[in-house]
């Protein structure tokens, strides 16, 4: 039952234990214990809206940001990690396999403020050897969900 709860819930963790238990044909107390316990195991560590922050007047740049470090002996990658993380613009931190070590997801008001993030507090740090950043200009799909629908053309057909 948890691989099913979880398959409903990462698409829409809107819905209530009481739409789950129906879709899921269970009693409600019983979808609710396997949500209880999935939080305290830390299996849900959390519940996200998808916002299209574009159809808002709030200004915003999200970059990525390729980082290869040095790993600290006895620590591994993990260190690193919880320092990059720590910082209150950083969205999500990967380890990642290929020719860097972390994706680190930036958000920030203006492309200067990220910037600014990579050279004053990122590049900075002790094992970080390099980064490149790349900054989003458009999400057409994210966390599954289509963000923006190709428009259709509506301009009328000429013909000569």
């Amino acid at each position: 039952m948890r691989e099913k709860i979880l398959a409903i819930i990462e698409k829409n963790s809107k819905l209530t234990t009481k739409d789950i238990a129906a879709i899921l044909g269970e009693p409600e107390e019983s979808v609710r214990a396997e949500v209880e316990a999935m939080e305290n195991e830390h299996i849900i560590c959390g519940y996200h809206t998808l916002i299209n922050w574009d159809k808002t007047d709030d200004e915003r740049v999200d970059a990525l940001i390729e980082v290869k470090v040095t790993p600290q002996r006895g620590m591994g990658f993990d260190s690193i990690a919880e320092r990059i993380y720590q910082y209150d613009e950083v969205d999500a931190v990967y380890l990642m396999s290929g020719a860097f070590d972390f994706t680190v997801l930036i958000k920030g008001k203006t492309m200067k403020e990220v910037a600014n993030f990579v050279s004053l507090k990122l590049s900075p740090m002790d094992s970080v050897l390099s980064t490149a950043t790349h900054f989003v200009l458009k999400k057409y799909k994210d966390h599954g969900t289509i963000i923006e629908r190709p428009r259709k053309d509506e301009r009328m057909k000429v013909s000569p």
